[in-house]
């Protein structure tokens, strides 16, 4: 596996609310953990940061070799679960902190299968040679709009109300947590980012940089790309090439 990853605080925001880390485990397993903060710059620092560290380090005590996908989508729901009333009662306890939230998207990859927990809208993406696939929903206002019919998915890139979510750990005490895998063939390339990026880059854009093969440019392309056509939010990339 080979992993590359870049955060940036974007060309308008002061300071990136953004937090991730990835990692490899014996015998060619993968992992990889995205957050995206909201609720003030102290707020938003501290839920994706705190999220990010329960959550990698209950992956990489948690998992063995041989796991079955019930024993995985459980380490990576708990994973998430609990760093969502960990941010949930520091938000509670600490007045400078209320509403504060995240979103996160987390991965394993081992066995050439891909398995992902997510809420909020937060991305993950599988880039082959049929082209890219969202892998992940967004728990958006207007994703389900999309769903409704009440827009269609162009009118919803350009919706006021795009940024409006409706899911994000610490906001609630319990939180609704999506899982699903995916085959992860030879060559295939796994793509996980902040809504920094796919607010700005489109998603052909993202193949096109992905599928050049040059592993160790795509985020620094990607993150450069954004901040070309804005800039706007704090962006955050990472890739896993198998």
């Amino acid at each position: 596996m080979k992993i590359v990853a870049k955060t940036d605080a974007g060309k308008v925001r002061k300071s990136n609310q953004d937090s991730y880390a990835a990692g490899e485990l014996p015998n060619g397993v993968a992992w990889a953990v995205v957050c995206d903060g909201m609720g003030g710059s102290a707020g938003g620092n501290i839920a994706s940061s705190t999220a990010v560290k329960m959550i990698s380090e209950q992956i990489t005590s948690g998992y063995r070799e041989g796991m079955s996908t019930l024993s995985i989508e459980n380490i990576l729901v708990t994973a998430i679960t609990n760093a969502n009333i960990s941010i949930f009662d520091m938000s509670r306890a600490n007045e400078e902190l209320k509403g504060m939230g995240t979103t996160v998207v987390a991965a394993i990859i081992a066995n050439n299968v891909v398995y992902i927990a997510h809420a909020g809208d937060s991305r993950a993406y599988l880039v082959s040679e049929d082209g890219i696939k969202q892998i992940t929903k967004d728990h958006s206002v207007v994703q389900a709009m999309v769903e409704t019919g009440e827009l269609t998915p162009e009118q919803a890139k350009i919706h006021p109300r795009k940024n409006l979510i409706t899911r994000a750990l610490g906001v609630n005490e319990d939180i609704k947590i999506d899982f699903c895998e995916q085959v992860f063939s030879n060559d295939n390339v796994l793509l996980m980012c902040t809504d920094g990026l796919t607010n700005y880059v489109e998603a052909d854009d993202i193949y096109n940089i992905t599928s050049s093969g040059k592993y160790y440019e795509f985020a620094d392309k990607l993150v450069e790309l954004a901040n070309n056509n804005g800039g706007g939010d704090n962006i955050t990339v990472v890739v896993v090439a198998n």
